[in-house]
């Protein structure tokens, strides 16, 4: 584990980015570059459980801890990822306080949780670390809920006040897709859905999440109390560089 859930409970502002290509060496990549974290994407990337092992290998040997996005807050596709050794689990659409704490017991072992005990996992180096996971696991993995639609709103004190989220994400596309405002960060309704989230988040002694789009808002949104930002992923610096490239070359081209 390398601390990421201690450095934010002390308040640290911790930068990441996306993964959705499903690609070892582009998470190798992307990790040797020095992001504070990184997270797999299982929601919308395009690799699945069997890709997620390659990349958390590829990722060990970097300083980025590695969160993945599970598909739902179903217990199997936490426990699955956990035992692969993912130091946290971010889960969509958290709509109300239930989900959410059907997030947390799929995070914790029992008495706890309902996590299900299995040494020979890659998470306790194959039983040989089993009782010190166990004992530092709840200290160590990172709860990530993400706040989504309007549900989210009306519940997103009951959902702060739970032990074991540490993190309430703001998903920006979803939300101002629910409020009726798509793509509009700046709208009046979406900039109050961020100050409902972080007041309920800071009340509760928790820390705030977000995706942005560009890079340049970055400290818009940490003035405002944000200590988990993401920008970019995979797939972005690619197409990126891709285009940049060509643009250079059709540019030389020319003259």
């Amino acid at each position: 584990m390398k601390g990421l859930k201690k450095r934010i409970k002390q308040g640290e502002s911790v930068l990441g980015c996306w993964l959705n290509l499903g690609s070892a060496l582009t998470a190798e990549i992307v990790g040797q570059t020095g992001f504070d974290w990184v997270l797999i994407d299982l929601e919308h990337g395009a690799g699945n459980e069997k890709d997620v092992l390659a990349q958390l290998q590829a990722l060990n040997a970097s300083n980025s801890a590695a969160l993945v996005r599970v598909e739902s807050s179903e217990h199997q596709r936490i426990h699955r990822i956990l035992d692969l050794g993912a130091e946290g689990i971010m889960v969509p659409h958290v709509d109300n306080d239930d989900i959410a704490k059907k997030v947390v017991s799929g995070l914790r072992y029992p008495p706890e949780g309902i996590r299900g005990v299995a040494k020979m996992v890659r998470a306790s180096n194959f039983g040989k670390s089993f009782d010190d996971y166990h004992k530092t696991a709840n200290e160590n993995i990172l709860g990530v809920v993400q706040i989504e639609c309007l549900e989210a709103l009306d519940f997103v004190d009951e959902i702060a006040a739970i032990d074991g989220v540490d993190v309430l994400f703001i998903g920006p596309a979803d939300l101002t897709m629910s409020l009726g405002i798509f793509g509009q960060f700046d709208h009046h309704l979406f900039l109050d859905a961020l100050n409902k989230t972080i007041t309920a988040a800071n009340k509760a002694g928790k820390a705030t999440g977000i995706l942005i789009f560009n890079p340049d808002d970055y400290k818009k949104y940490n003035d405002m109390g944000i200590r988990m930002i993401a920008c970019g992923a995979d797939a972005t610096f690619v197409v990126e560089g891709a285009r940049n490239m060509l643009q250079k070359l059709t540019a030389q081209k020319a003259l």
